[in-house]
């Protein structure tokens, strides 16, 4: 019925998850393409039920154009990196084809003896550099279109620990109305309008247990499962009690906190459309864009406030007419992120500021014991909703992992490369560990001729909503990402996440491959997996409840492409070079611009304004960066002599290998991973009333702890214990307790003296 009228059906909570097809007995199983080959764009991923931003064709009204837009005046590159790839790859070529063309060249005047015998030869040659380069390819074809193995990896049984279950430490609120509709919420009109338009036909799990808990004004903290509409679920009570209690005087009552900018606009744009047939105001203040029209925004008084923790700061201690007194609702998304070590100053500042008599919801799809400690800190008789368990993917993601030999870790580009050529195409995001490793990745594979793009820390802010428009836009195939892209972001379409490493954490990688299989779609992930990597791969087996497969690659063809890379090398450095060389010249530009400045105004002073203040001290910033940041490769490896050599090592060569570069994106997931237990063995915090520990397994019979002598002492009241209380310590009582007089040196003498005596 519901595929007749053209809609998607919502998933239940006990539906059964669709099967996917084997890969030996399955027509839409992506086999290895060759070059030549069409591609097919995704038959699964229809345009239907989405939670991202809809815009009129057309219509630059949307919250990313709006960004764009802010961003368009600035300064930007002269080139970009596309363009550098593109004209290293076109070089390239002209030197293999002239280097060929000389070749044959050579060989011809040897053998010509004539005009007429040479121009034959001339168009021989033509013809058979032709003939080698199809000869190459089709060589290459019968390597490169051979299938990968996929196997099902066994599941070993596990004992049921139930750490979520015995915790008592919310009130529990996870069970709801399976029939609950959006019509049976007490909802306004105009949010139902507003859902109506956005195409919401029934409301998922998460926001059937969530929006009445909400709308009753309880403190929340929810878990559920990546992309099922976390957004709305807590966006809908808010604008709910908005209408229905409507503002005195213009002053900020909502505050949305997000770990990310890209994230912020997101959850901006889903809000805007949510309030769109009512007249609540919101802004959007997170970094990298202007601050001027974020202040101008401020000053007005927006209902709703969806803010990054930096620039929040930033515009409470420079903008005096904006203060947090008035805020009703606190709204922490992706909260186990925003509560980790990197957050943690800015938060307690944040919440320092805030009003006392609010309402503070939590919402991730992990929850850490960070969420708890705030929890017990802000939250006034919180509600907890955990639909899903926090290690939970989401329900028709298919996983696959690639193990990876220990002597074979240099070969993990070779097999990311090999993936997106030959099976992954398109629609596919690559998560690295490192801001480096992507902006490589993102070059090699462009030499190789692949549309790709990047999103890391290290690009300005329009290079990272460029790169996000272009991909949702499908102008580029393949995103390569950090784990600042892991968090929250809802992009239409993405068929597969790739894992160049393991991530730091389980939770991590919920996150990461919950880019795709969003909505009740489905979707695969492919990890690599080293030795060092095993553990984390065991417990996401343990934890999946669909079959986790283990692909494998043919060797020939990861050798192919290894060589390939080792080709593309000098191609490599030739555009690292550039870019370099682009950064200094922009940078010589703008000291002579400065320079100008200072001389046109000649001994008169620019009035600038104010410098902008921060709650904390320039030393205190700078050390918690030091304490807090992952820096150096050196810093990974134990003892200062190996610190040492590596370095020196380093020096030596100027570049490193591809085993080393693997170990470097290992060796920044484990210490990652070290300082998260070191902190969760640190001593909890004192309450005032302890927390209800989960019982500890009986590891024996108990031992009963023994009474000092002190207490068996004073309470031993028998007849003999008096007499010998009331006559004093003996000799050698005294002794043990360090009261006999006769000392030399802290040793007691002989006691032959004594005996004398």
């Amino acid at each position: 019925m519901l595929q007749l009228l053209g809609l998607v059906a919502t998933l239940g909570e006990g539906d059964a998850a669709p099967e996917e097809p084997e890969s030996g007995d399955s027509a839409d199983e992506e086999e290895p393409r060759g070059r030549g080959q069409q591609r097919h764009r995704g038959g699964d991923f229809s345009a239907g039920f989405v939670f991202a931003e809809k815009e009129a064709p057309g219509a630059a009204s949307g919250a990313w154009a709006e960004a764009l837009r802010q961003l368009r005046g600035k300064r930007a590159a002269a080139t970009t990196l596309d363009e550098k790839i593109e004209k290293v790859r076109r070089k390239r070529k002209t030197q293999e084809r002239e280097a060929k063309h000389v070749e044959m060249k050579g060989e011809n005047t040897e053998m010509e003896e004539d005009e007429t015998k040479d121009k034959e030869s001339e168009e021989g040659s033509g013809e058979e550099e032709e003939d080698v380069e199809s000869q190459y390819s089709s060589t290459d074809e019968s390597t490169l279109t051979k299938a990968d193995t996929l196997k099902v990896k066994e599941r070993k049984r596990q004992k049921k620990v139930g750490e979520m279950e015995t915790e008592r430490f919310f009130e529990d609120a996870s069970q709801y109305d399976d029939n609950l509709s959006f019509q049976d919420m007490n909802l306004s009109r105009p949010l139902l309008k507003a859902i109506t338009a956005l195409g919401f036909k029934q409301p998922t799990p998460i926001q059937k247990a969530c929006i009445p808990v909400g709308l009753l004004g309880k403190d929340i903290c929810a878990c559920a499962a990546t992309g099922t509409g976390k957004t709305a679920a807590f966006t809908l009570p808010v604008l709910e009690r908005l209408i229905y209690k409507p503002r005195q005087a213009p002053v900020t009552r909502v505050l949305v906190l997000v770990p990310t900018r890209e994230l912020g606009i997101q959850v901006h744009s889903v809000t805007k459309q949510l309030a769109q047939f009512s007249s609540i105001t919101t802004c959007l203040a997170v970094g990298g864009l202007d601050v001027k029209t974020q202040e101008a925004a401020l000053r007005s008084g927006p209902d709703i406030l969806i803010a990054t923790p930096g620039r929040l700061i930033d515009h409470l201690h420079n903008c005096p007419s904006f203060h947090l007194s008035s805020i009703e609702v606190l709204i922490l998304d992706e909260a186990d992120r925003m509560l980790d070590e990197y957050f943690e100053e800015q938060m307690k500042e944040i919440i320092r500021l805030c009003s006392h008599h609010r309402q503070t919801m939590l919402f991730s799809a992990t929850m850490t014991d960070e969420v708890k400690d705030l929890a017990a800190v802000s939250l006034k008789n919180p509600v907890r909703i955990f639909v899903n368990s926090n290690t939970d993917v989401a329900p028709f993601l298919r996983q696959e992992f690639i193990r990876v030999r220990p002597n074979r870790e240099g070969d993990r580009e070779a097999i990311v490369s090999a993936l997106l050529t030959r099976t992954f195409t398109d629609h596919v995001m690559l998560f690295t560990q490192t801001k480096k490793q992507a902006h490589r990745m993102h070059i090699v594979l462009g030499l190789m001729g692949l549309q790709v793009g990047e999103l890391h820390g290290n690009l300005s802010q329009t290079q990272r909503l460029e790169a996000l428009r272009r991909f949702k836009d499908e102008q580029i195939d393949v995103l390569v990402a950090t784990d600042v892209a892991a968090r929250g972001l809802d992009i239409e379409g993405v068929k597969t996440v790739i894992n160049f490493t393991m991530p730091n954490t389980t939770k991590h990688y919920v996150h990461r491959v919950g880019r795709t299989a969003r909505a009740g779609r489905a979707g695969r992930s492919v990890s690599l997996v080293g030795e060092e990597e095993r553990k984390m791969l065991k417990e996401i087996v343990k934890t999946a409840k669909l079959p986790v497969k283990a692909r494998i690659l043919p060797q020939d063809v990861i050798l192919k492409f290894r060589e390939k890379i080792e080709k593309l090398e000098k191609d490599v450095y030739a555009v690292l070079r550039l870019e370099r060389e682009e950064r200094e010249l922009q940078q010589s530009e703008a000291q002579i611009n400065k320079a100008k400045k200072r001389l046109e105004a000649g001994e008169q002073k620019v009035e600038e304004g104010p410098e902008r203040s921060w709650f904390q001290s320039q030393e205190e910033r700078k050390k918690e960066k030091l304490a807090k940041a992952l820096q150096e490769f050196d810093l990974a490896l134990r003892g200062k002599k190996k610190r040492k050599k590596f370095m020196q090592d380093t020096q030596k060569k100027g570049q490193m290998t591809p085993e080393e570069r693997s170990q470097f994106e290992i060796l920044k997931s484990q210490m990652y991973a070290e300082r998260v237990a070191k902190r969760n063995r640190r001593a909890k915090r004192a309450r005032v009333v302890p927390e209800d520990e989960p019982p500890s397994a009986a590891a024996g019979p108990k031992r009963k702890k023994q009474s000092s002598v002190f207490d068996e002492e004073l309470t031993n009241t028998s007849r003999k214990a008096l007499k010998q209380y009331r006559a004093g310590p003996s000799f050698e009582e005294r002794k043990r307790l360090g009261l006999a007089r006769h000392r030399k040196g802290g040793n007691f003498k002989s006691k032959s003296r004594y005996k004398r005596k």
